[in-house]
């Protein structure tokens, strides 16, 4: 609810406060006292684009603050303190605006936002929810009840689920071609890797092997020379043993000799032992091309996997596990399409029957629905006036079913239904959508409601007819109207008169004998006690109205 509204600046406004009511609030005043420019600063906190020359001459700015009671609005949370929410605007005289919300600076979408969930404005030159065709199909889902709406919901959430899933299904369709040729190049790595059955280590023993096998004639040299130093006659095994001896007959004469004698002892026996070892490993060392070819040609083809996959076998081997298992994966995504497109026809048999079913709903409340406007409308003074819902199939079914609504209208008879937007005066749209509200008391949870020029055209038994129309809405919800018409403003819980004095907007809420004397000015021009009788008895009438 709207419960203070405070504009400095605007117009013909220079400061002016508003404190609201519950129930409908109304604007009254003489033409140019500056009704209209109240609903355009209450436009402008709520996030309207701000048009130039609304600052007033001789003001360096203009500045709009709402404060709403915002407890019941799940969007004002994050912005609100204790429930209560203040929204502003300012605006330059050189075209600079600002907004804040809850006291802290914010974009103008964030106003925009806040302010959908807060007041709906209705009249001319402000954004009317009933020009947009997605309202017209959102008031007759509305109408048509809760278990439609419950159907809507279900089809939304399964249209939106089998978009997700179509995307899913063309990504993959537009990576199967390349998906195909990574397939291929992974399963030609893993065949090449699995075909070589390299093992760890193993290319260090293939370079031992290469070394002895190309160095085995000199290494079997190198043998003989050393063997026959140690075993040929004369040679080093011999010349230790005579040393041997030598020492050990020493030892006979002196004991202390016996140590070196042993020693000498063991190194005769160890090189007979290294002799007959050197003779035996030349005997396991062959010469052996074939084998050593076969060598050179296994640590080349380990190599050259290095060179592709990775440094030495372990690096080789990790590559092999990586495609293995990413081969693996393209080869279920075959599967997975299978299960998308699965998924995919389930979803949209689905959405195809409750779309049906949706449009089965509508169709048949789009007439009952116009027929209740059109009555609604008579009894605003719109006799003749006529409007019709069409319903238009998409090519396809979208987000809120298989077809959209328009509401048509017709001023009066003779006049061909032509879309609503394009047809009818900003009077004529607010006692429309006045009669939309009426036929819909529940069409969605917006806490304060705006009608301005509700009255344009229309008069006496019409005018009673509105106002009795706008005290019914406002049970419910907060209600604030521009009129002229007395016959609309006796139903007020809340008047407000506007008054022009030197060129300045002064705002005035009415009570008791003030009220009756407005009422008078608004019947007859000029308070009389004629008109006062009259204005008493509209106010006793309304009072009686509001009691039932």
């Amino acid at each position: 609810m709207l419960l203070e509204l405070h504009i400095a600046g605007l117009g013909v406004i220079d400061d002016a406060s508003l404190e609201l009511a519950p129930g409908l609030n109304v604007l009254t005043g003489e033409t140019g006292a500056g009704k209209t420019m109240v609903t355009t600063g209450l436009a402008l906190v709520l996030g309207r684009r701000a048009q130039s020359g609304l600052v007033r001459d001789g003001a360096e700015r203009a500045g709009v603050e709402a404060r709403f009671d915002a407890r019941d609005v799940a969007g004002a949370a994050d912005w609100a303190e204790e429930g209560e929410l203040v929204l502003a605007r300012s605006l330059s005289a050189d075209g600079r605006s600002s907004a804040r919300a809850g006291g802290q600076m914010a974009p103008l979408s964030t106003l925009a936002e806040l302010g959908a969930d807060l007041v709906e404005v209705h009249g001319q030159h402000q954004t009317q929810r009933l020009l947009s065709p997605a309202a017209h199909l959102a008031f007759l889902d509305r109408f048509c009840g809760p278990e439609h709406l419950e159907r809507l919901g279900r089809y939304r959430a399964a249209h939106a689920r089998l978009r997700e899933v179509r995307a899913a299904l063309a990504r993959l369709e537009d990576a199967a071609r390349e998906r195909e040729r990574e397939k291929d190049l992974l399963a030609y790595q893993v065949r090449e890797i699995e075909a070589a059955a390299i093992r760890l280590g193993e290319r260090a023993e293939l370079e031992v092997e290469e070394s002895r096998l190309g160095n085995a004639e000199r290494i079997l040299e190198r043998l003989e020379e050393a063997r026959a130093a140690l075993a040929s006659e004369g040679g080093g095994a011999d010349a230790i043993g005579v040393a041997a001896a030598a020492i050990d007959d020493a030892a006979k004469a002196d004991p202390a000799a016996e140590g070196l004698a042993a020693r000498l002892a063991g190194l005769a026996e160890e090189a007979r032992d290294v002799a007959e070892a050197l003779r035996s490993y030349g005997d396991g060392l062959e010469l052996d091309p074939g084998r050593l070819e076969g060598v050179r040609q296994r640590i080349a083809a380990i190599r050259d996997l290095e060179r592709k996959y990775g440094e030495a076998e372990e690096g080789i081997l990790a590559f092999l596990e990586e495609a293995s298992e990413r081969l693996g994966a393209l080869e279920r995504a075959g599967e997975e399409r299978d299960e998308w497109g699965a998924e995919a026809a389930r979803l949209a048999e689905e959405v195809s029957a409750l779309a049906a079913a949706l449009t089965e709903a509508r169709t048949d409340a789009g007439p009952r629905l116009a027929e209740g406007i059109r009555g609604e409308l008579a009894e605003l003074g719109m006799e003749g006036a006529s409007v019709a819902v069409r319903l238009a199939p998409h090519e396809t079914p979208g987000h809120d079913g298989a077809e959209g609504a328009e509401m048509l209208f017709s001023g009066g008879d003779g006049q061909a239904l032509q879309p609503l937007a394009k047809v009818a005066s900003g009077g004529e749209l607010s006692r429309t959508m006045l009669a939309c509200r009426t036929v819909l008391a529940d069409l969605d949870e917006v806490g304060t409601l705006v009608f301005d020029e509700v009255d344009a055209g229309i008069g006496g038994r019409a005018g009673v007819a509105v106002g009795r129309r706008l005290a019914r809405l406002a049970a419910s919800r907060q209600v604030l109207v521009v009129t002229h018409l007395p016959q609309i403003a006796c139903f007020a819980d809340r008047h407000f008169r506007l008054t022009k004095e030197a060129g300045i907007t002064r705002v005035t809420a009415l009570h008791g004998a003030d009220r009756v004397q407005e009422l008078s000015r608004m019947l007859s021009g000029m308070p009389t006690d004629e008109a006062a009788t009259h204005a008493e008895q509209l106010l006793a009438e309304a009072a009686r109205e509001k009691a039932r």
